[in-house]
């Protein structure tokens, strides 16, 4: 079927980094997991230590699934956009490289899931 274009369609997106006051978006998910349907969005400081959205945010969105707990993260696999990448953890998100909107999903060798469903 063809498409009839109505013209440029420009405008300002609605989450653009100056709307989030300081803090930029970044999406989090874990693979193997699809109780999660889909990466959180969470707004950060770009000075905030990865450590600390591991150790601190990271147990209030995925805790309650019963793999959390038992996660290795010396183990875990990062990637960043789809490509394997290694966090560290006692730098800044922007020192990781991280920007606004960036996509990380985390792999947890050994948890897929309940009884390994990946649910």
């Amino acid at each position: 079927m063809a498409v009839a274009a109505i013209g440029k369609y420009e405008f300002e997106p609605a989450d653009a980094l100056e709307k989030f006051h300081g803090a930029q978006l970044l999406y989090i998910g874990w693979e193997d997991h699809l109780l999660f349907c889909a990466p959180f969005a969470f707004p950060f400081p770009p000075t905030m230590p990865f450590r600390a959205v591991v150790e601190e945010v990271l147990p209030g969105s995925f805790g309650y699934h019963p793999d959390f707990a038992r996660i290795d993260w010396a183990q875990a696999e990062w990637f960043k956009s789809g490509q394997p990448w290694r966090p560290d953890f006692d730098k800044s998100l922007a020192e990781n490289g991280l920007r606004h909107k960036d996509v990380i999903r985390f792999r947890t060798p050994g948890l897929r899931g309940i009884a390994g469903s990946c649910s």
